[in-house]
C-alpha cells in the first residue's frame, strides 16, 4: 500500500469539479463527482432524527439502485428542516445534474452543507449544474476544486488517496471530506465522498464502509454536535479490472485496510481543523476491559470542554482527563490508571497508579505546545484499545459560531 497525491479523481474513471454558483457570497459553493461508468454505491448517514433532504434522498437511492454515476454537492445551505419544498428542491438538484450528464436522476446522489432552515436557491443550483458539467476534470485539479467547493468554516480542503494491489492489478482509493464545526459524527456537518476503481459487490462495499466508520469518522469530535447532514458516500466503478470481490477474503481485507488509511486520514484532518482550533488532540485508551469501553473512554476525553481548554492553554491539568474518564459510564479502578502525554517534543508520564508523578511542568508545557498532542491512558483492566481524535477549544470557536449566519 502506498499513500499517493490526490482525492476523488485519483482512481480510474472519475472526474470532478468545483465552481462558484452564487449560493454563497464569494467562495466556491458547488461540487460534482462523476464516474464515467456506473459505480456501485454505499453510504453511511447521520443518526440525527432531524435528517436533511439530501440524506433522505441518498438513503432511498442507495437502497433501491445497484449503481449510480454522480454526486452533486452544495455548500452554504444545508437544505435541512425545509419540508416538502426542500425535498422537491433536492430532487430538482439531482435532476439538473442528471440532465447535464445524460443519466437518470436516480443515478445522482446529493449532499448539502450550510445553514439549516433555508431553501436552496434553485436558479443558482440549476445554473451551477451546467457550470460543473462543463468544468469536469479527471486530474488532481478537478478533485481539489471539488474539495474546496464543499468547505464551509473549514480553513483548508481535505483529501486523501492510496494505491494497493488486488490480484496483480493496481487499485486506487481517493476521497475528500469537509467538516470543521457541528462535528460529532454518529453515522450509523460532515460530508465525505470516497471513490475507488475496485470491482466489488455492493453488499461488501456497504459492509466495509459501515464497519470502517466505527474506527474512523465516528471517533472524531469537535463540539459534540451531530449534524443533520452527515453523509459519507463510497463509489466503486470496477475499472481497475480485478476479479470482482464477492466474499471476505484476503483481497477484501486489503481493501478494508486501504480504505481505513483514507478514512482516518480525512477524519484526523477534520478534527485538526475544528472551528478555531490550534491543535489536534488524540486520545488513546489501552488496557480497557474491551474495545467498546475503550471507545467510550477515549471519546469522553476528547469531548470534554475542560480537557480541550487545558490543551489550548498547554496546561498539563491531568485531573481533567481522569475526571472525563470517570463520568463516561465505564467502570474502572482510578487507582490503577497510568497517564502519559506525548508529541514530537517528547513523552512524559504524568500519572502512575492514579497519582501524580514527579514530572516537570516545564517539560509538560513544551510537549503540549505542539500542533499534534496525544494523551495515552492505561486503565489496566483488559486488552481493549481505542483511539479518538478531537481538538482544543479556543476563543475563536465562539466567535465563529456566534457570527455563523452574519
Amino acid at each position: 500500500m502506498k499513500i499517493i497525491n490526490g482525492g476523488v479523481t485519483a482512481a480510474k474513471g472519475y472526474k470532478a469539479a468545483g465552481i462558484y454558483a452564487g449560493i454563497k457570497k464569494k467562495r466556491k459553493d458547488m461540487a460534482l463527482v462523476y464516474s464515467t461508468v456506473p459505480a456501485k454505491a454505499a453510504g453511511t448517514f447521520t443518526s440525527n432524527v432531524v435528517k436533511a433532504a439530501p440524506v433522505k434522498w441518498d438513503i432511498k437511492v442507495i437502497n433501491e439502485n445497484e449503481t449510480v454515476q454522480a454526486v452533486v454537492l452544495n455548500s452554504g445551505v444545508a437544505n435541512a428542516c425545509t419540508g416538502a419544498l426542500g425535498e422537491e428542491n433536492n430532487r430538482k438538484m439531482a435532476q439538473a445534474a442528471a440532465d447535464c450528464l445524460s443519466v437518470p436522476a436516480a443515478a445522482v446522489l446529493t449532499a448539502s452543507t450550510g445553514v439549516i432552515g433555508k431553501q436552496l436557491p434553485m436558479d443558482a443550483i440549476v445554473k451551477g449544474a451546467e457550470l460543473l458539467t462543463a468544468a469536469l476534470k479527471e486530474d488532481t485539479d478537478g478533485g481539489l476544486m471539488a474539495a474546496e467547493a464543499i468547505m464551509t468554516t473549514d480553513t483548508y480542503s481535505k483529501e486523501a488517496a492510496v494505491s494497493f494491489s488486488v490480484g496483480g492489478r493496481e487499485v486506487i482509493i481517493g476521497g475528500m471530506a469537509k467538516g470543521s464545526g457541528m462535528i460529532h459524527p454518529d453515522m450509523a456537518t460532515m460530508l465525505g465522498v470516497i471513490t475507488t476503481d475496485l470491482a466489488i459487490s455492493k453488499e461488501l462495499l456497504q459492509e466495509a464502509i459501515r464497519a470502517d466508520v466505527k474506527d474512523s469518522f465516528n471517533m472524531i469530535s469537535v463540539d459534540r454536535d451531530t449534524s443533520t447532514n452527515d453523509s459519507l458516500i463510497l463509489l466503486a466503478n470496477g475499472l481497475a479490472g480485478n476479479t470482482e470481490i464477492t466474499e471476505k477474503n484476503e483481497d477484501y481485507d486489503n481493501f478494508c485496510k486501504a480504505l481505513h488509511v483514507v478514512t482516518t486520514g480525512l477524519a484526523k484532518k477534520m478534527a485538526a481543523d475544528g472551528e478555531g482550533a490550534t491543535k489536534l488532540l488524540e486520545a488513546v485508551v489501552v488496557g480497557a476491559k474491551n474495545k467498546e469501553e475503550a471507545v467510550i473512554l477515549s471519546k469522553s476525553i476528547i469531548t470534554s470542554n475542560l480537557v480541550k481548554t487545558a490543551v489550548y492553554g498547554n496546561d498539563a491539568n491531568w485531573g481533567r482527563i481522569l475526571c472525563a474518564m470517570g463520568y463516561s459510564g465505564v467502570e474502572f479502578d482510578p487507582d490503577r490508571v497510568d497517564l502519559y502525554v506525548e508529541s514530537k517534543e517528547g513523552k512524559l508520564k504524568l500519572v502512575e497508579n492514579g497519582m501524580a508523578t514527579d514530572y516537570s511542568e516545564e517539560t509538560a508545557t513544551k510537549i503540549l505546545s505542539a500542533k499534534e498532542v496525544r494523551a495515552v491512558a492505561d486503565v489496566k483492566t483488559g486488552n481493549g484499545t481505542a483511539t479518538a481524535w478531537g481538538c482544543d477549544l479556543t476563543f475563536d470557536y465562539i466567535k465563529i459560531n456566534a457570527d455563523y449566519r452574519s
